[in-house]
């Protein structure tokens, strides 16, 4: 492991705005802040946001320099990807941000059942053929549902086609509430939105190379049981990503590649 990495890693430790719980700790004892980060944590009961695989946090951090009327927390497995936000938040001596290291499918051990009022969910790995990875799939969504409020929101941004529509035909099979749906949000957005000006590292990547960033914003509040609509099985896969991730075409290029 490089010098650097265990410099973050150090600095995460020492960093108030970061919580790092062991999964043997957890299962042992279970985490103090579960049904308490709005008194414990943050002292408000301001509502609570997530940005899952939250990265180097720029939405964490962004939106929490925005709204100082709402908690942020971001969270992520890695622990390196997360020391930016956190460390730009501690720097700024930010009081509504925070950083949890765990696997989002470990949520209802870090959450009560109604202390999460939105979720955002950020330039997620689409899982083409892991439906049950799939960060907006039904399997997800009945965690999220485990700790949200009644008809919380759940905000995807990506810059994949495939999981637009995928996450579009399945609000639309369960009969969620869609408030919002861009296929291009720099086309259909202003600067001074939050949606355009705040911009993940790839993000910034996927802009560069010509592609089109979407976002879909929709309501947990279908059925009790949520089922994945079988139109998904038709969906066009997003081709550049069967290249390595280092080379990813301009759409022009692809389409010489096909060729």
């Amino acid at each position: 492991m490089g010098k650097n990495k265990l410099r973050k890693f150090k600095e995460l430790e020492d960093n108030p705005l970061v919580l790092q719980y062991p999964f043997g700790r957890l299962k042992e004892v279970g985490f103090p802040l579960r049904g308490k980060w709005g008194a414990d944590f943050f002292g408000n009961d301001k509502p609570i946001v997530l940005e899952l695989g939250c990265g180097k946090g720029e939405y964490t951090v962004g939106l929490g320099r925005r709204y100082p009327d709402r908690n942020f927390i971001g969270i992520d497995i890695k622990g390196a990807r997360l020391w930016s936000g956190a460390t730009a938040a501690m720097r700024e001596g930010m009081t509504n941000v925070a950083f949890l290291r765990t696997s989002i499918e470990l949520l209802s051990q870090f959450f009560a059942p109604g202390e999460v009022s939105e979720i955002w969910i950020t330039f997620p790995d689409p899982q083409m053929k892991k439906v049950n990875k799939r960060l907006t799939g039904t399997r997800m969504l009945g965690i999220y549902r485990g700790i949200m409020v009644p008809d919380g929101v759940v905000r995807l941004k990506s810059d994949s086609p495939f999981l637009y529509e995928y996450t579009r035909l399945m609000a639309a099979h369960n009969g969620l509430s869609v408030e919002a749906a861009s296929s291009d949000i720099y086309k259909e957005y202003q600067p001074g939105d939050a949606l355009v000006d705040i911009r993940t590292h790839y993000e910034q990547q996927w802009l560069d190379r010509g592609l089109t960033i979407k976002y879909l914003a929709f309501r947990l509040d279908g059925p009790t049981q949520l089922s994945e609509p079988p139109e998904a099985e038709n969906i066009e896969q997003d081709t550049y990503r069967s290249y390595s991730r280092g080379y990813i075409q301009m759409p022009g290029e692809l389409n010489d590649k096909n060729q």
